[in-house]
């Protein structure tokens, strides 16, 4: 009997997806809701679980294509038995890439520690054992309780590539591979289509551009007292808590302290209408292997540092295993970007849309400042506040941005609230 495989709902008003790999290859065991295919959004990837236990069996689209919600992608054949080697589509536009179909499947009868069981691995790990066409039963695993981790794939994966290549009984599937051509005088030129995320990020930055009357303001900051404050509870904090202390939170309270006394810088305009909250829903700035994405850290206002930090570290990790929600990406009412983790002293943030400002992170650097008469090295920081001139005016802008130096510089303000 053969199984449906469709695309899912994805969310509000989102109504169709990127097909963006797939997992498995048609002739693989499944088992049910075992990640089998993973789809790019307008803002992330979402896994597409296999709804029975089964073998794979045709797949209906090739990656890179546009799916609609409710679209049958594939099927899974039930009661069936894997076979050694993946079957072809049953075009050539179905291909799934030259590393899983070059892979030999394991029988089906193979047995394998639960630990290293397929369906245990996290997303980033399977990608990388898929891309590589390994087989994670034959990897040692280094991570808790012995799971793989990504070093691990990498590692098998390098040793792999120094052995001889094993024959392969069947011509590898055309894969939809990046497209290297010469130019006029030899060189090469790599073209990579775009992700959906890609396209969707540069489309909404455009036009935040065209609709936001959009101006820097800039300052700068003593990490002085931030960073002592840091070294010295930092061991007490993560003790207790069991997350790191962060410069992060320190910055999150800030905002939630400025955007009250400055309410426009957390405001937004819509239609003709000006709308004020009374909360602070802060977007967090986060990197992830598709590209930039910024979950928001809900009513920020009424957390704790620890809250926070947990939020961001949390988000952070499933950013990087592309497991983030849909909804978790939605709204946020003001944006902190630290593009300091990546080594930049300046920049311009651009507004996120729908929003009025966004604050910029630097990298911190010791520079030499003026204190009491004297030349001193302090490290430093540059702060960026990027905002919409038709709602925010300069006076506001400064006043928020000032606020923010004042508590870092003197983090007491953050805990009597001044």
């Amino acid at each position: 009997m053969a199984t449906e495989v469709k695309v899912p709902t994805l969310g509000e008003s989102i109504t169709e997806a990127t097909l963006g790999q797939w997992l498995k290859a048609p002739g693989d065991a499944v088992k049910a809701d075992e990640p089998i295919a993973s789809l790019e959004t307008d803002k992330v990837a979402v896994e597409v679980n296999a709804p029975v236990d089964g073998v794979m069996g045709d797949l209906a689209v090739a990656e890179g294509d546009t799916v609609l919600v409710g679209a049958v992608i594939a099927v899974i054949n039930e009661g069936a038995s894997a076979v050694t080697t993946a079957t072809p589509a049953v075009e050539d536009r179905n291909a799934i890439g030259q590393a899983e179909a070059a892979a030999p499947a394991e029988p089906a009868s193979a047995p394998a520690d639960e630990d290293e069981d397929p369906k245990t691995l996290s997303p980033a790990v399977r990608r990388v054992v898929l891309e590589h066409g390994l087989d994670p039963s034959k990897i040692r695993g280094t991570g808790k309780d012995g799971r793989l981790t990504k070093d691990d794939v990498l590692a098998a994966a390098k040793a792999q590539s120094q052995a001889p290549a094993p024959a392969v009984s069947a011509p590898a599937a055309v894969a939809a591979a990046p497209r290297i051509q010469p130019d006029a005088a030899g060189r090469t030129e790599e073209r990579v289509r775009m992700s959906r995320l890609r396209k969707t990020v540069a489309s909404r930055l455009k036009e935040s551009q065209n609709t936001a009357a959009m101006l820097t303001t800039y300052n700068d900051v003593d990490m002085t007292a931030v960073m002592d404050a840091r070294n010295r509870y930092k061991d007490l904090f993560e003790k207790k808590h069991g997350i790191r202390l962060g410069f992060m939170s320190f910055f999150a309270k800030a905002a939630v302290l400025a955007l009250r006394d400055v309410p426009a810088v957390n405001a937004s305009i819509e239609g003709e209408e000006i709308v004020y909250r009374d909360y602070a829903d802060i977007s967090v700035a986060v990197s992830a292997p598709q590209g930039l994405v910024v979950p928001v850290v809900r009513d920020a206002d009424k957390l704790s540092f620890a809250g926070i930090e947990k939020t961001i570290a949390d988000f952070g990790k499933r950013a990087k295993d592309g497991t983030l929600k849909m909804e978790e990406m939605k709204g946020g009412t003001f944006t902190i970007s630290n593009g300091g983790v990546f080594g930049s002293l300046l920049s311009s943030p651009i507004i996120n849309l729908g929003q009025s400002a966004v604050l910029g992170l630097h990298r911190i650097e010791e520079r030499p400042v003026v204190r009491d008469g004297q030349i001193v090295a302090r490290p430093m920081m540059y702060l960026a506040l990027s905002y919409d001139h038709r709602l925010i005016d300069g006076r506001e802008a400064v006043t928020f941005l000032v606020r923010i130096k004042e508590a870092i510089e003197d983090p007491t303000r953050l805990l009597i609230d001044l």
